[in-house]
């Protein structure tokens, strides 16, 4: 299995493919500017506190304030206020917290009141980006992520990933960790740290302590609703998280990202640095991967099966739901009974519908209406085949076996929005009113440009991006239209097919890479 990322720089931000054997499995969109990413650490205000919720609100600068639940505020949050009253008054003078002396335990069950109050300040960590009206979730048990480790300050709990099945691989990782972790630090060791040396854990776990001395440093002068820690960039993130023996390709069509990119790789996957590549081919790294392509086809309200059947996802304000359908692959089983057709249709839906529940990143109750099946075996298998194909899942999730219905219920944690592509499109000829000039004309439109922009002002180094349809009626055949174009300016102009725009479509581009603006 082949794994290989891809980075498009746009002007409002970055877009990033993730593709398994050339499928597309997830799709991510950093706009430029964003804050309150998952893993930022900030100095909070407390706004409000809510008994009835057992929760408090509280201001770290986005323009509702985050939520914060007694349940998140873990055990040593006495201490951890302790340790932001010391920095602030500089009766802290280390980042260290060996000699610290922690503060009591709060109660499980107890209640907000009698932690926080209104105006006071904490050091509080995103879980959860703010989604539709509500602000970003909060938590005060905070945690700096490494590519082997999880840092965990005031604890002092070794934990291991229950991926990591060998017993004596645990304990050799346990007794590594407890003869280097700094006092009054815990760690959370992930799966990739499985086979690897003392001196790699021992390099993850220092930059992770020179991170939080980073923030302390910040700490001391920071003012309410500062950034303390910031989460690294969602290109890093997936890099640390992913990065393994099966990928083998990074392709990026931005100078600064691939330097980026290729520094951050160096530092803890030398042997990987070579599968960074710079794309500079004509067409856009998406349209040349056919990412554009995927992206139109798999965002829609109904996704295609390559057998003929169909799924048809709706998305409610409480849950999502999918609907499976047989479609044409039902005529297509003529041999088969009703109920093979149903199972091999409801077994397909399953190896899709994980991968649509990734690439949109659907999280919340998703309620799954598969054909209808009467042998309990096959709803067995079915609910067995669902758990196998969402193995993949970075994020927490729970699938409950098929109802006496036919349905089956999934919970998948959700900690940021969903991503949502549009595939409905304004007609590019009638602009929605639902009246058109003929269609045909495109084709004189083109050469009454060309002939104003290279035959009168006498432009050099034109290109002309259009749709596919309009690009094969132009290059197909010995003497094309491009060719006649040659002779009659005497100039080659360049024409480049482009998915993303419609059947009418095109554009002028100049040798600098500049848009001809055309009336």
């Amino acid at each position: 299995m082949s794994n290989e990322l891809l980075i498009s720089s746009t002007q409002k931000g970055d877009r990033i493919a993730l593709l398994q054997n050339k499928q597309l499995i997830e799709y991510h969109v950093e706009e430029n500017g964003n804050t309150f990413t998952v893993g930022d650490i900030y100095l909070g205000v407390v706004r409000k506190v809510s008994k009835g919720l057992n929760a408090a609100f509280v201001d770290i600068g986005h323009e509702k304030d985050a939520f914060l639940h007694y349940q998140d505020l873990g055990p040593n949050i006495r201490s951890l206020n302790k340790f932001l009253k010391n920095s602030q008054s500089n009766k802290a003078a280390t980042h260290k917290l060996n000699g610290f002396k922690y503060e009591p335990e709060i109660e499980k069950l107890g209640n907000m009141t009698q932690v926080l109050s209104k105006g006071q300040q904490v050091l509080v960590q995103v879980i959860k980006e703010p989604i539709s009206t509500k602000g970003p979730r909060l938590s005060c048990e905070l945690s700096l992520a490494g590519r082997y480790i999880v840092l965990v300050p005031f604890s002092d709990a070794i934990s291991i990933s229950k991926k990591i099945t060998s017993k004596e691989e645990r304990q050799r990782l346990s007794r590594l960790m407890q003869s280097i972790k700094p006092d009054n630090f815990g760690v959370i060791i992930r799966t990739v740290a499985e086979g690897k040396d003392v001196a790699e854990l021992d390099k993850d776990l220092s930059n992770l302590v020179q991170k939080w001395e980073e923030g302390f440093g910040l700490l001391r002068t920071a003012r309410p609703r500062d950034k303390v820690i910031g989460e690294m960039n969602r290109v890093s993130s997936m890099l640390r998280d992913l990065l393994n023996e099966s990928f083998d390709g990074v392709s990026v069509d931005s100078k600064e990202i691939y330097d980026e990119v290729k520094n951050y790789i160096r530092n803890f996957a030398p042997d990987k640095e070579k599968i960074v590549r710079l794309h500079t081919g004509k067409a856009k790294l998406f349209e040349a991967a056919g990412i554009e392509k995927q992206l139109k086809t798999l965002f829609g309200k109904s996704v295609s099966l390559p057998s003929g059947g169909y799924l048809i996802i709706e998305h409610t304000e409480a849950l999502h739901v999918i609907d499976v359908n047989s479609g044409s692959s039902a005529n297509k089983a003529e041999a088969e009974d009703q109920e093979t057709t149903a199972f091999n249709a409801n077994k397909e839906a399953a190896r899709e519908i994980a991968r649509q529940l990734r690439l949109r990143d659907m999280g919340g109750i998703i309620v799954i209406d598969f054909i209808d099946m009467k042998k309990a075996e096959n709803k067995r298998l079915i609910y067995e085949q669902m758990k196998t194909e969402m193995q993949g899942e970075r994020s927490k999730f729970t699938v409950l076996p098929l109802s006496k219905f036919g349905l089956m219920q999934i919970t998948r944690q959700r900690v940021r929005p969903e991503m949502n592509v549009i595939t409905l499109e304004t007609c590019p000829t009638c602009n929605g009113t639902g009246k058109i000039s003929a269609s045909i004309l495109v084709a004189d439109l083109i050469e009454q440009n060309i002939e104003f922009i290279v035959g009168k002002q006498n432009e050099k180094g034109l290109t002309v991006r259009m749709h596919p349809f309009l690009y094969s009626y132009y290059t197909k055949g010995f003497f094309s239209r491009q060719v006649q174009w040659l002779f009659r300016y005497h100039t080659w102009i360049k024409v480049v097919e482009d998915t993303s725009l419609g059947v009418t479509d095109f554009k002028f581009i100049n040798k600098q890479g500049e848009q001809i603006e055309i009336s």
